[in-house]
């Protein structure tokens, strides 16, 4: 496998993980109404998070995408004045490849970019399915939430935190 910073050209690669993954791993924590509300707008890449230079891609030793993720300094829309605490963003394994270290790969490369850019405190609003997935990283549960989709959808998660 082969981490890169993703760029603004591989938005389809990287949806090409968010469909299928989002898809498939939330189907069990999520009820098929709300995936059908939320769905066609979580899994399309985030021009914005594509163009950070904090946004990654994994890929398997065909080119083939396997995983995606990143981190950035504020949460999704809306801004954090905590000069020490970053957030985990958009991350995604595509469901061929959950259990081969793509989501810890992924994770170790925000951690050590995040660390060096002088944050020393990761923040993750989980999805239900998520939450174990996080946790074996050494997230701690804050309590749930409920995140606004477009649409004027909640969307249920878990806030987790960790020093990195």
């Amino acid at each position: 496998m082969r981490l890169r910073v993703a760029m603004l050209e591989d938005s389809d690669a990287v949806s090409a993980v968010l469909g299928p993954s989002y898809a498939r791993l939330m189907a069990a924590a999520y009820p098929p109404e709300l995936l059908a509300r939320t769905l066609p707008s979580i899994t399309r890449a985030n021009p914005d998070l594509l163009s950070s230079g904090h946004y990654y891609l994994v890929e398997a030793d065909t080119g083939e995408p396997a995983g995606c993720g990143g981190w950035s300094a504020d949460p999704p829309g809306r801004r954090d004045d905590d000069p020490h605490r970053a957030h985990i963003r958009h991350f995604a394994t595509h469901p061929d490849w959950t259990r081969r270290g793509v989501g810890r790969l992924l994770y170790k490369r925000c951690a050590a970019d995040a660390r060096a850019a002088g944050f020393t405190l990761f923040e993750c609003w989980a999805s239900l399915n998520g939450e174990g997935f996080y946790a074996s990283l050494g997230f701690r549960p804050l309590g749930r939430i409920e995140t606004q989709m477009p649409g004027g959808v909640l969307f249920p998660a878990i806030r987790m935190e960790r020093s990195i």
